[in-house]
């Protein structure tokens, strides 16, 4: 383990702080993906490569270069390469087709595109105007894209390179990482390389991470978390990582005794899986000390603890535009509030502010806006989107869109997306709340809470699409009975509709535009029409 003193902020480049740990220790162990072994001495000489190689395709500093790859040691090896060249990594999610797939490769504005074999066709089938005059394929050459020159990935190395002079300033873009698009339309967010380090940074102070440790990821590497709780804290502290390129349930306690693992990262219902799974004797056998989960639901904390060996979980609340703002670390020290996401780390100033930006009293609800004690510590703005960046900054405060409250002990707790509180009857109500009451009944696999039109406009009917549980009868009469015994009466939901499936981003947020968008349907319950009756 070595890890960075990063006191001078000039030296917060990510490719200094590679040569920095080559310089320390160049043998140790970095970054290993299956059986294949990379030390910190051979992740650089192979960035150095393959920056050379996209050099003589025509990468420029300033430049952007479009990634849609799966995750794999060849995609941590070209970000440092981009990033060597003073450009630009922008990755596109594997699970685009069609117009969203063209759009997010229009709109990274690159030349030259990193693709795998068996994602060609796709970029193919959508390719007619596209800008790229360089293809660079992982795996098999076989269609080509009108107008760009082909390549393989195997053949882009220059072997023996050295390292590229290009003065990088820690301010500079590394990065751009589109949103999650939960509220709508994706937007690129431009990741300085300070603000890479600067978020690592802080879950480096919560994480525990010591001599021996090895962290592991399964996370898509389109997605920011995989980033700032593995690789780059590997990179700061001098540990390797583990990589695979996909989540699976059934295996993942495997894939954590395969590296050894002693920190994990799960998002979304990815440890809800792991939960659900059948138990087995072993389940304690495995080598995780600190499980990050977010978010947790706060009734399987402990239980999932206890099942699994594990010491500590952590939690939090940061977005892409502001990788750090609240950090909660379960390891019996500290007595949180149920549900809460944690204290303001030390590094960002957080508010919670109403409307007109002003300060709202403890207790009540206002959106978190944040801003960083220290320069380049969030993002530098939306990718070639001028307007939505001057949304989002407002009386020097970045405003999250997302809202919160505080209790007098400091600690903070996620209310909803602003986007999501609904108005109802008067009453102001948190779809996220209303979910994890729902969620706690035993037949609900999964569950999203949204507004509908209503008589007035300025308010909104409740409706609920549930995932039943597999071999689930539920009915919408039991489920809001279950709320309306849980929850206040305002709660219970007009509208229940049971599906098979809820759309999510890759990360399985809920893309609730969509479900406001399609409304209510013929197959809707609507407790209007039925003979329950609410008790108040």
């Amino acid at each position: 383990m070595n890890r960075l003193d990063l006191t001078d902020r000039h030296e917060r480049v990510l490719g200094r702080l590679l040569e920095r740990q080559v310089e320390a220790n160049p043998q140790a162990a970095f970054m290993i993906a299956g059986d294949d072994e990379y030390s910190f001495a051979r992740v650089h000489d192979l960035a150095n490569e393959y920056a050379a190689g996209l050099a003589e395709i025509g990468v420029e500093k300033g430049d952007t270069v479009a990634l849609l790859m799966d995750g794999g040691p060849e995609f941590v090896l070209a970000t440092f390469a981009v990033n060597r060249l003073g450009a630009i990594w922008v990755p596109t999610n594997t699970d685009y087709r069609g117009t969203w797939l063209r759009d997010s490769l229009q709109e990274s504005r690159a030349k030259v595109l990193l693709v795998d074999s068996d994602l060609i066709e796709r970029v193919v089938e959508v390719g007619d105007g596209l800008q790229f005059e360089h293809v660079v394929v992982r795996g098999d050459v076989g269609a080509g894209l009108s107008g760009a020159t082909l390549h393989s990935l195997d053949g882009l190395p220059v072997e023996g390179a050295g390292t590229p002079s290009v003065d990088i300033h820690y301010g500079e873009t590394a990065a751009v990482m589109w949103t999650s698009g939960t509220t709508g339309r994706s937007k690129g967010v431009e990741q300085s390389h300070n603000c890479w380090v600067f978020g690592s940074e802080e879950g480096i102070r919560t994480a525990d991470i010591r001599e021996g440790d090895v962290l592991y990821s399964c996370m898509p590497l389109y997605n920011t978390g995989a980033w700032v709780t593995v690789i780059y804290r590997s990179l700061i502290c001098g540990v390797p990582f583990g990589l695979d390129r996909h989540f699976s349930p059934a295996e993942f306690w495997n894939r954590t005794r395969h590296y050894g693992a002693t920190h994990t990262i799960t998002l979304g219902a990815m440890h809800v899986y792991l939960w659900q799974a059948p138990e087995k004797p072993d389940d304690t056998d495995n080598p995780v000390r600190v499980a990050t989960a977010i978010p947790m639901p706060e009734n399987l904390i402990e239980p999932f603890k206890a099942r699994f060996g594990i010491e500590q979980i952590f939690q939090g609340y940061g977005q892409s535009e502001m990788l750090g703002v609240l950090s909660r670390v379960d390891d019996g020290k500290t007595v949180w509030g149920p549900n809460s996401s944690g204290r303001p780390n030390d590094s960002i100033e957080l508010a919670l502010l109403d409307d007109d930006d002003n300060s709202v009293p403890v207790g009540e609800v206002g959106e978190m806006c944040v801003r960083p004690k220290e320069p380049f510590g969030i993002f530098n703005g939306y990718f070639n989107d001028p307007e939505a960046t001057l949304a989002a900054f407002r009386n020097l405060w970045y405003h999250t869109g997302d809202l919160a409250r505080a209790d007098e002990n400091g600690h903070y707790y996620f209310v909803d997306r602003k986007a999501d509180y609904l108005r109802h009857k008067g009453r102001s109500i948190s779809s996220f709340a209303v979910e994890a009451t729902i969620n706690a009944h035993p037949a609900v696999a999964q569950c999203a809470v949204f507004g509908v039109e209503a008589e007035l406009a300025s308010e909104a009917e409740i409706k609920v699409d549930v995932v039943r549980q597999p071999g689930s009868e539920l009915t919408p009469e039991e489920l809001c009975r279950h709320v309306n015994d849980n929850a206040p009466y305002f709660a219970v939901p007009r509208y229940v509709e049971f599906v098979d499936a809820l759309p999510t981003t890759p990360n399985g947020r809920v893309r609730k535009f969509e479900l406001r968008a399609r409304g209510v349907t013929e197959a809707t319950w609507d407790r209007n029409e039925s003979d329950f009756v609410l008790e108040r």
